[in-house]
């Protein structure tokens, strides 16, 4: 086991400021909610230029590819601004999931126009899927691709589909474009709707080999389970810092609530889970940056933390908001709303703590 430097870089709080400038400018949390809307907002046009103008969606690329060649640190300092924005962006599922997939693959077709922002990509596995999970994909036969898949993340945004498929000499690895004739995109209403799920369905759809797929989702999952973690810090951060800012200047009976000794150490316990859970976040994404033989290991540790401290962060600003964090015009619920969502991506806390004990050797019984 090796520990890197945790503290963030001059690189990284730069491209945390142009990011969260972004995402102030064109996202504050009264258009954000507007993706519960019965015409929902398009938010097409803010990923286009997180994507291709700030070129976050190459950062994990290698600049042989035209991406940028940075590491999951930087991935992790833009999950971070997503999450404290709650921003409606499919960064997880295409510059994440789908390129760590097709680039473990050996794909050089599409990786360049992902790093590039001239397409989306999402990779086609449940959402709940967890590192080391069984991975069925879909049947293909002469006629092409055959099957579907259920709530699948950034499907409805995405460009071209990264499909697993069973092959006869195993899974592999596909790219489907979603226009492409047998494809049906069926978007489905959720929780979270600032990051909509969608079913898949193939029926006889053309594809286009990549190659062996089961290391490639594998490490995918992996990857994104250690930068989802920043995403929950990001709406644990968000969450903590705007409630403690409305216990100082909110007043009842003459005295700031904050004053109130209950309050103050409901405020006290948050602002230590989320130092841990900043520990834990930039941990994974550091071991995983390195390739750090403790990576999946601190994977594990931080989604089986971070998870649970954004959820009781979130529950925390809503309550300690009184009458207002109950409201549909303050933004709590979109936190809330995110942080139960991510709690149940990519595999829920106790699942990783089973595939902890596994890899830390702990018995089961």
């Amino acid at each position: 086991m090796s520990i890197g430097d945790l503290l963030y870089s001059d690189t990284e709080e730069a491209l945390r400021d142009s990011v969260r400038q972004l995402f102030a400018d064109r996202c504050p949390p009264e258009t954000v909610a507007r993706a519960y809307d019965p015409a929902p907002q398009d938010f097409s046009a803010l990923w286009r230029t997180l994507a291709a103008d700030l070129g976050v969606a190459g950062l994990l690329v290698p600049e042989a590819l035209g991406g940028a060649g940075a590491s999951a640190r930087e991935a992790a300092v833009v999950m971070e601004e997503i999450g404290r924005a709650v921003a409606p962006v499919p960064y997880l599922s295409s510059a994440v999931l789908a390129t760590v997939a097709l680039l473990r693959a050996g794909d050089t077709d599409t990786v360049p126009a992902l790093a590039r922002g001239e397409l989306t990509a999402a990779l086609a596995v449940p959402l709940s899927t967890a590192p080391g999970d069984p991975v069925t994909g879909v049947s293909t036969g002469a006629d092409g691709l055959t099957g579907s898949v259920t709530s699948v993340a950034g499907a409805g945004e995405a460009d071209v589909l990264v499909v697993p498929v069973a092959g006869r000499g195993g899974l592999e690895l596909h790219t489907v474009p979603c226009a492409a004739s047998g494809v049906e995109v069926s978007p489905l209403v959720a929780l979270d709707m600032t990051r909509p799920l969608a079913d898949l369905r193939f029926s006889g759809a053309a594809s286009a080999p990549v190659g062996a797929a089961g290391a490639a989702v594998t490490e995918a999952l992996r990857t994104a389970a250690a930068l989802l973690a920043s995403e929950q810090l990001g709406v644990a951060q968000w969450c903590f810092d705007t409630t403690l800012a409305y216990a100082k200047q909110r007043k009842q009976f003459g005295r700031a609530i904050g004053s109130y000794q209950a309050i103050k150490h409901r405020l006290a316990d948050l602002w230590f889970e989320v130092g841990s859970a900043t520990a834990a976040a930039r941990y994974a994404a550091d071991t995983c940056a390195r390739g750090d033989e403790d990576a999946d290991i601190a994977a594990a540790i931080a989604q089986a933390y971070c998870s649970g401290i954004a959820v009781h962060a979130a529950e925390e600003c809503v309550q300690l908001h009184g009458g207002i964090g109950m409201t549909w015009e303050y933004p709590a619920h979109l936190y809330l709303k995110r942080a139960k969502s991510d709690q149940l991506a990519l595999g829920t806390a106790y699942r990783h703590r089973a595939r902890l004990a596994a890899l830390v050797d702990l018995p089961s019984g």
